[in-house]
């Protein structure tokens, strides 16, 4: 099984990044393929309705990443809480992907603060980013909040309860998603998914 992780944040380097190869590193090590996709520096140009109208030129930027996404059994999302909101261009991500990618498989939500916040992105990702592509959050999510002081390589710079704590919280999480993505894997595989009349949620 595969996994995608999508690190939210548009800046280069960022703690959204550390926090994805920590977690990439986890699923290595729990036997899981993993595919990391970074939004740093904003590659994605923004959406138009050309999307939807098989341009040659938004068919060359989206078809490899399409094909990547596709492949990917869940996902990890890593999102940065930017004035208590989303980055604009993970929201862009969710605008420019559908069902066929991303439809109907689980996802954790990893909201990443430097601070005591971090719940703003995980209620903004569960109320507008999953309709028409129908990703599947699953109910256990991550919040990290003071994120400058846990999973750092260097011991030192790390507060040593924070760091133990979030260490132990996002292994049991992964393992929840693992779970997840067995069980959403066969329903994909017995249900029908795609129906053209139905092609939008509700």
């Amino acid at each position: 099984m595969k996994i995608g992780i999508i690190s939210g944040s548009h800046r280069d380097p960022s703690q959204s990044a550390k926090v994805a190869d920590y977690i990439q590193q986890q699923l290595v090590s729990m036997d899981m393929e993993t595919w990391v996709y970074t939004l740093a520096n904003n590659p994605l140009p923004l959406w138009d309705q050309k999307v939807w109208e098989d341009d040659p030129g938004w068919e060359a930027t989206l078809s490899p990443l399409k094909k990547e996404l596709a492949d990917c059994d869940g996902f990890v999302v890593v999102s940065p809480e930017w004035h208590g909101q989303v980055p604009a261009g993970l929201k862009n991500f969710f605008l420019l992907f559908s069902r066929f990618e991303l439809g109907h498989k689980p996802a954790l939500i990893t909201a990443v603060s430097s601070g005591d916040g971090g719940a703003y992105p995980v209620a903004e990702l569960r109320i507008s980013s999953y309709k028409n592509n129908r990703i599947c959050y699953i109910p256990e999510q991550l919040i990290l909040r003071n994120v400058e002081s846990i999973l750092n390589q260097n011991e030192t710079d790390n507060n040593d309860s924070a760091d133990s704590y979030f260490r132990e919280r996002i292994s049991w999480a992964l393992g929840i998603l693992k779970g997840y993505t067995i069980a959403l894997k066969n329903m994909r595989e017995t249900t029908e998914i795609f129906h053209d009349k139905f092609g939008n949620g509700m």
